[in-house]
């Protein structure tokens, strides 16, 4: 029978609040998910800081990758098994693919990313092809196994069905995190109908479309995406802690490279500051790690980094107020100027934060980034691009909303207001 196709004695189950079970039969599937690389996305929540505001919000990589795996499995055993245009050969490719898409997700994801220059969707392919547990399950397989599956995630597998399941604008991924981030934020938002999604799903020779009956299920999953992102994901509370902890390697970083003595020398940060890491080094950080190194720098000597850590760890996070950078340009020049004459460093404490989202668009041709549109399939076998169907889609089209806040401590500013006059003109000018 072979690897490939050997399925388990007894179908096993994990428990899930959003699928109410997820079944594993095949062999390969849950060799990988025994693995150390996947059993450590366990240890990376799945919305970062989010948890800092919805108290609910601690679930993880590890739930949502078993939830987009599960949504795959229905969709390709449940729904394309026995179709024309689906080759069943490339069932377990498919499965693994979405098991794994965020298995290179790091500690606090985009933080993380966005101070060293990473990206996830590399690490995913790097810990997939490289010297692995996840890569020895794979190459059980077949040695080009591994390959195949990488080339899913990295978008450049041959069959463009395959990789809509896992990234298109409706797909497994985004399916299972948005209602798995409603169920666990306690908002209402994000939930839909997928059941129907689901029924009313078919493969075409370039990605899977849906029938035009399931169009208000479509519309109803596309706003519930519009609103996730503005209630819960750009947050900006949420985004106050992501700002912090920004600053916090920043600043860790800068002492580093400048010869700092560090009470707790940052021996998980090193090789990522000297740029010289290891695909082992970043496989050995999760959040765990990265809290303990926080707590401890509360205790530093370096004011600005045991002051940043200790917001972050007890929640004394930023305030913020609108900025507009179109017609407010020159006040962050000006507030800068003031922080330093007041002894406050505006690298660390002065920070304008933008959040962006476009929440659907259809392909243009000459643009510089291809979107996958959504397209319904008419009663005549016609394929139409759902914008042209639905008033609602077509109102929101290609309309990005993006949002400017400038975040400080006004708590800091408040209790030295009496004492310095220039706290009193800051917090004039940020408040007025």
């Amino acid at each position: 029978m072979g690897y490939k196709n050997e399925k388990l004695a007894e179908e096993k189950v994990f428990k899930d609040p959003v699928h109410r079970y997820i079944h594993v039969r095949d062999k390969v599937v849950w060799d990988v998910i025994g693995t150390r690389e996947f059993q450590r996305l366990r240890r990376i929540r799945q919305l970062g800081t989010t948890y800092l505001v919805f108290h609910g919000a601690e679930h993880s990589r590890f739930q949502h990758s078993l939830g987009v795996y599960e949504i795959v499995r229905r969709i390709v055993d449940d729904g394309f098994s026995g179709r024309p245009e689906w080759d069943e050969d490339e069932r377990l490719i498919t499965l693994l693919a979405a098991l794994l898409h965020d298995l290179g997700h790091g500690p606090f994801s985009h933080a993380f990313e966005n101070v060293f220059d990473l990206d996830h969707e590399n690490f995913t392919q790097a810990i997939i092809l490289g010297d692995t547990e996840v890569n020895a399950v794979l190459r059980q397989v077949s040695s080009e196994f591994p390959q195949k599956v990488a080339d899913v995630i990295g978008k450049t597998y041959p069959d463009k069905l395959v990789v809509s399941l896992i990234s298109s604008q409706i797909d497994a991924d985004r399916m299972d995190y948005l209602q798995r981030d409603a169920y666990y934020t306690g908002v209402s938002y994000g939930h839909f109908d997928m059941e129907r999604i689901l029924r009313v799903m078919r493969p075409s020779e370039e990605q899977a479309v849906v029938k035009s009956s399931g169009m208000h299920a479509v519309e109803d999953y596309i706003m519930s995406r519009y609103q996730m992102y503005w209630q819960v994901y750009f947050h900006p509370v949420s985004r106050s802690a992501e700002v912090i902890l920004t600053k916090i390697l920043h600043r860790a970083k800068k002492l580093y490279e400048t010869g700092y003595i560090f009470n707790q020398h940052p021996v998980h940060f090193q090789s990522f500051f000297d740029r010289t890491f290891l695909l082992e080094d970043y496989i050995a950080l999760d959040e765990g790690v990265m809290t303990t190194y926080f707590q401890m720098w509360t205790k530093e000597k370096d004011p600005i980094l045991a002051d940043l850590s200790s917001r972050f760890i007890n929640r004394r996070l930023f305030q913020y107020v609108e900025f507009n950078p179109a017609t407010e340009y020159t006040k962050t020049g000006e507030l800068s100027a003031l922080f330093e004459q007041a002894g406050i460093d505006p690298d660390y404490y002065l920070v304008v934060d933008s959040s962006s989202d476009l929440p659907y668009d259809f392909y243009r041709p000459g643009e510089e980034n291809e979107r996958l549109p959504i397209f319904l399939e008419m009663p005549t076998g016609e394929l139409r691009e759902i914008s042209r169907s639905s008033d609602i889609v077509d109102s929101i089209s290609g309309k990005r909303r993006t949002d400017h806040k400038l975040y400080f401590p006004e708590d800091l500013l408040e209790k030295g207001k009496d004492e310095n006059p220039l706290y009193r003109q800051i917090l004039h000018m940020l408040r007025g």
